[in-house]
């Protein structure tokens, strides 16, 4: 398989497609909705088109992967935007038409139950974006964030090099959606932490690969991963959802891409902050505190087996927590474990 190429990208005043190929929860929460695609068109200057299934919940797979191929498809389109993820595009993607995704390549931005497509467009060649939702970060309740703002606004419009920065606030308890009043003011937050190393002071730069990690799960299950072969000397990059997966499943799928051989093909591994709220389990600051340590622990103990020492970065912003930092999937990224800094080419 050849490296992935980056698509050309989107310019202010253009129009991008805006679609739901996971949960169509644009029809239930549309107040929440309604504010990304304002700041969508205002904060950035793009236009966004909509699609048949981009408010609609439960709509079949085969229309889902229909109106994501028709915006990959249309010559005016010149991005594709998610609203959000879910737990079943793993079903849409065997009904996408990869000749026409491969003859029309265009950016697309997505995260968690998207790493079903960024792995997919990876696997035909593809550059894509990890991160971007439209109604979690551009929907942001109070005003977006300057940091995700800042890396999307990149993302979006640039091709260089961007430096990722240490969040100094952080958060995984969002408002409640259910709530309109809610979009009113900014989400809780938490004194920012600095990132964590470990592992050999050397640089790493390749091309990155990963995502939602309970997702590659799923992917690994369908074999629908590269092969070792093809991802060696790439960077590891992955986050937990909002499902809260324990340590010990974390270190279990940790330990499965290790059988599989994979884990061997990554110099560098960085690992995005771990959500550790939700509202059926409110943990306290101090229960986060302990729940981080210990997917850390998780992490580690399940490469002691599988990896030559990597250069290895837990607590990146880059998942299910506030703000969020955009990774090229496929692109390029540097691992300066010497300087303690992250780069990747957008």
């Amino acid at each position: 398989m050849s490296l992935p190429s980056y698509p050309p990208k989107p310019r202010p005043g253009d129009r991008v497609a805006v679609v739901s190929p996971s949960a169509g929860l644009p029809g239930l929460f549309p107040h929440v909705y309604e504010l990304g695609l304002r700041r969508l068109r205002e904060e950035f200057g793009l236009e966004p088109v909509e699609y048949p299934t981009t408010r609609r919940m439960g709509a079949d797979p085969r229309d889902r992967a229909r109106d994501l191929t028709a915006a990959f498809a249309d010559p005016t389109i010149t991005a594709v935007l998610a609203t959000v993820g879910g737990d079943d595009l793993i079903t849409v993607t065997p009904h996408l038409d990869d000749e026409v995704l491969r003859a029309n390549p265009k950016p697309y931005y997505g995260y968690s139950d998207n790493t079903n497509i960024l792995n997919h467009l990876y696997r035909l060649g593809m550059v894509a974006y990890h991160g971007g939702s439209v109604l979690v970060h551009l929907g942001r309740p109070g005003k977006p964030h300057p940091l995700t703002f800042d890396s999307l606004r990149a993302a979006l419009f640039t091709s260089g090099w961007y430096e990722l920065t240490p969040a100094t606030e952080w958060g995984d308890q969002p408002n409640d959606w259910r709530d309109p009043s809610t979009l009113a003011y900014e989400p809780a937050m938490l004194p920012g932490e600095s990132w964590r190393w470990q592992g050999s002071a050397t640089v790493v730069q390749g091309r990155t690969w990963g995502g939602c990690l309970e997702i590659l799960h799923w992917l690994m299950a369908t074999d629908r991963v590269p092969s070792a072969a093809e991802l060696a000397g790439s960077v590891l990059v992955v986050e937990t959802s909002n499902e809260l997966p324990t340590a010990q499943e974390v270190f279990r799928i940790v330990r499965n891409m290790g059988e599989r051989g994979l884990l061997a093909a990554f110099p560098a591994i960085v690992v995005g902050r771990p959500k550790a709220w939700d509202f059926d389990r409110p943990h306290t600051p101090e229960q986060r505190r302990e729940w981080g340590e210990a997917q850390r622990e998780a992490v580690t103990r399940a490469l002691a087996d599988y990896a030559d020492d990597p250069v290895v970065v837990f607590d990146v912003d880059l998942g299910h927590t506030d703000p969020q930092l955009i990774i090229p999937y496929g692109g390029e990224i540097r691992v300066d474990a010497v300087e303690r800094r992250i780069s990747v080419r957008y």
